[in-house]
């Protein structure tokens, strides 16, 4: 069964990265500078969830599909990826701590996945999201009820 959250969401690869923060944090900003380097939309400011086996899987809205919003822009079509497997939730927070020695846990559905919360005023934002990403998202192999602290990832 799927549920809609308020999140944003993009595509690295075969992997999803969450993006969650309050209003104005600058999420959409995020995923615009990604899909800038090359990522995929999955949704934005918006996002149908739904459990699978030990993955937690994004699709884009019903309704919203394919855009995204640009502020004092306005909203934006960009192409869309079906679905991904969340791999790394990310928190805008200004008081994100400087040096985390490991993510937090974040349970969605009743899945595990691993949190990062990040300095969302940063000019080089969407280059620490992927290192993010590298460093501490959940492969496509390994399931996601299960997180270990095995920093040999892919």
């Amino acid at each position: 069964m799927s549920q809609l959250i308020q999140a944003t969401c993009v595509a690295i690869g075969r992997r999803g990265l969450l993006i969650q923060g309050p209003p104005g944090s600058g999420k959409s900003s995020l995923a615009l500078a990604l899909i800038d380097r090359g990522a995929t939309l999955v949704g934005d400011d918006g996002l149908s969830i739904t459990a699978s086996g030990n993955r937690l899987l994004a699709f884009p809205p019903p309704r919203i599909t394919g855009l995204i919003e640009v502020r004092n822009v306005g909203l934006l079509s960009r192409p869309v990826t079906s679905s991904v497997p969340i791999a790394l939730a990310l928190r805008l927070d200004a008081a994100a701590p400087r040096l985390p020695e490991a993510p937090e846990i974040l349970a969605i559905a009743g899945i595990d996945l691993p949190c990062l919360a990040l300095w969302p005023d940063s000019p080089v934002l969407a280059l620490r999201a992927e290192a993010a990403l590298e460093q501490w998202g959940l492969p496509i192999e390994q399931q996601q009820g299960h997180i270990g602290i095995d920093h040999e990832r892919n």
